[in-house]
């Protein structure tokens, strides 16, 4: 897996138009009015959004997904490109998806892994912290667990591994040193890519700790 591919699919997206949306024809989010007191007992109220898809029997909508690849240079994060229309731009994410109904956050990662990248892998460690994602608190209530997931690339399954998208998803794969990773995203901005918040944090944390030697 490469940093660019050539004519990916996702590079031909293109924005076409916005229009105000009723919540009666809303499939995935809705629009919802908060009424709250604030500390002095003032009743105040907020405008915000939140999806329609969180199993009943589940506290976060979806995950994050950490895969380091060790390779023969050193380790590398497993990365992606995806348009997406709301900000009309590429976003650098890392491999994420909706938890469904009945499923852990663990089987939740393996699976959405396999289906995005085509990687077949073990969730090792999940983040007990509710992570906002590329959205903002003050806006949406989406959570989601980061889960780190193992993949051992001398399996034959991993040899060659092939991505099983939907008919509507158009993601590019690909890997970044954890080493540069910083310098790396900010190249990547400067060439247009946006940047998502799980991704810009990890990076951010890597080099904190690069210059608190920890």
């Amino acid at each position: 897996m490469s940093g660019s591919g050539s004519d990916p699919k996702y590079a031909k997206s293109k924005f076409i138009s916005r229009a105000p949306l009723e919540n009666s024809n809303a499939k995935w989010t809705r629009l919802v009015l908060t009424t709250y007191t604030d500390p002095n007992g003032v009743e105040r109220t907020w405008e915000s959004a939140e999806r329609q898809t969180r199993p009943p029997d589940c506290d976060v909508d979806g995950v994050g997904i950490v895969t380091i690849l060790d390779k023969p240079t050193g380790p590398e994060l497993l990365l992606q490109k995806q348009y997406r229309p709301p900000i009309d731009k590429v976003v650098i994410e890392v491999p994420a998806g909706l938890v469904d109904a009945g499923e852990t956050v663990e089987e939740c990662a393996v699976r959405e892994l396999k289906e995005e990248t085509g990687y077949v892998g073990v969730a090792e460690q999940t983040s007990t912290l509710m992570f906002n994602g590329i959205a903002d608190p003050g806006m949406c209530n989406t959570n989601l667990n980061m889960v780190h997931v193992r993949v051992d690339l001398s399996l034959p399954e991993n040899q060659n591994p092939k991505p099983q998208l939907e008919d509507n998803e158009f993601i590019e794969c690909f890997t970044l040193p954890l080493s540069t990773l910083f310098s790396e995203l900010k190249r990547l901005e400067a060439e247009g890519y946006a940047i998502d918040a799980r991704v810009g944090t990890l990076a951010e944390g890597i080099e904190l700790a690069k210059k608190l030697k920890l």
